[in-house]
């Protein structure tokens, strides 16, 4: 039995939708960052940098949301999440990176900024920057998937997966209005039967 750790609306969405696409069984177990169950030592000895997703597969351990996201690609290859040729392959690794090292980043930035750092240690300046820059970044796949249905190639891979949760990030934070295109393919990735809740929804469901 596969064993997930972490709670929506974080990165935990990212697996929990590979695992629904994959039709796998698994067991979810929440960590409540607010109350600190991430610095608790029996998850640290899961993840010594006390983040949310974390993989248990037997004896695997896998953290990291995109690694874990390949990871079951790869063990279940069955579903074709994974491009065959190397080509492709190459070019769903560099939008993987691409989302998580440029358009997170920013996001990551406001977060913090906003809501998650005390009052004292927030730099509304810094908003404002990590808003400019994102919008940089998003145009740059808005212009890629013109014309495009998938991040890569004619068929979905991990890499739609792991842009559906950033983009809806994006969303929240109301960068997506220069974005048609990226707009349209997140409605279509979300109209999936297997889709996990947006991040509103996960907000929503732990409001109640």
């Amino acid at each position: 039995m596969l064993t997930l750790y972490g709670t929506p609306p974080t990165r935990t969405l990212r697996v929990i939708w590979m695992l629904n696409e994959l039709d796998l069984e698994y067991e979810q177990v929440p960590v409540a960052l607010m109350q600190g169950e991430h610095l608790q030592p029996d998850f640290l000895a899961l993840n010594a940098a006390a983040k949310v997703p974390v993989l248990v597969d037997g004896n695997q351990v896998i953290t990291e949301s995109a690694a874990i996201q390949l990871y079951l690609a790869e063990k279940y290859p069955q579903a074709g999440f994974i491009p065959s040729a190397v080509e492709e392959r190459a070019q769903m690794y560099r939008w993987i990176f691409f989302l998580m090292t440029e358009i997170e980043p920013p996001l990551w930035r406001i977060a913090r900024h906003t809501f998650l750092y005390p009052d004292e240690k927030r730099l509304p300046q810094d908003v404002d920057l990590a808003r400019q820059e994102c919008r940089e970044m998003l145009a740059v796949l808005e212009r890629h998937m013109q014309e495009r249905e998938y991040v890569v190639g004619d068929r979905l891979s991990v890499a739609d997966f792991n842009a559906a949760y950033t983009l809806d990030w994006a969303n929240e934070e109301n960068l997506l209005d220069a974005a048609p295109q990226l707009t349209e393919y997140l409605k279509a990735m979300y109209a999936r039967p297997t889709a996990p809740p947006t991040i509103a929804e996960a907000f929503a469901a732990m409001e109640s």
